[in-house]
């Protein structure tokens, strides 16, 4: 039994693997601000910090760039103006949702338009060259670090009706014990 917040399925196919981690990602956010009262998804730690919605609102912005005609254009589309993304966040939690299932639209409709074969093909990101699969990885690691993000600030935000997303902390034995059984349920 694996840990409940990975890809469960083994294949032999990059891009399916790739858009299953999307998915745990995707989750991932969505489970966190679920927790976020609302009045947290707009809260700054300090002048320095991005509140939950800057960085909602930067992630839609990168996924609707890099995903937006994915094989065609580079994926720094010329009307993307990032600095903005980190200024004025939707005001409300349903425009902040609406963004962010959009962009997630965005990017499992172009990866479910691509195959194995696809891989090998070039497109550039800012002018630079790189393989659909270096693109791919790029993507999945930068949205990874900006779910962790949301995740640690609404983690901290909520306190604690904070409920844990993978094994809560020192339940990791009991964990073991269910997959060991084969009970570990499926989150």
């Amino acid at each position: 039994m694996q840990n409940p917040a990975m890809a469960l399925e083994f294949t032999s196919s990059y891009v399916k693997d790739a858009t299953d981690v999307f998915r745990v990602y995707k989750r991932l956010g969505d489970r966190a601000m679920e927790q976020a009262p609302d009045k947290a998804l707009f809260a700054a730690l300090d002048a320095e910090s991005n509140s939950i919605a800057i960085i909602v609102k930067h992630v839609a912005g990168n996924l609707r760039s890099r995903w937006t005609d994915f094989l065609t254009s580079d994926g720094e589309k010329p009307d993307r103006d990032r600095d903005s993304e980190f200024e004025a966040p939707p005001k409300t939690r349903a425009e902040l949702m609406e963004l962010w299932e959009s962009s997630w639209k965005t990017l499992f409709d172009s990866l479910a338009g691509l195959n194995d074969a696809d891989l090998t093909k070039t497109i550039t990101i800012r002018g630079e060259a790189h393989s659909v699969m270096q693109a791919i990885n790029r993507n999945i690691t930068h949205t990874a670090y900006h779910v962790g993000q949301i995740v640690f600030l609404t983690k901290h935000l909520a306190g604690s009706k904070w409920t844990a997303l993978t094994i809560p902390r020192g339940k990791s034995a009991q964990f073991n014990a269910k997959v060991s059984t084969g009970k570990a349920s499926q989150r």
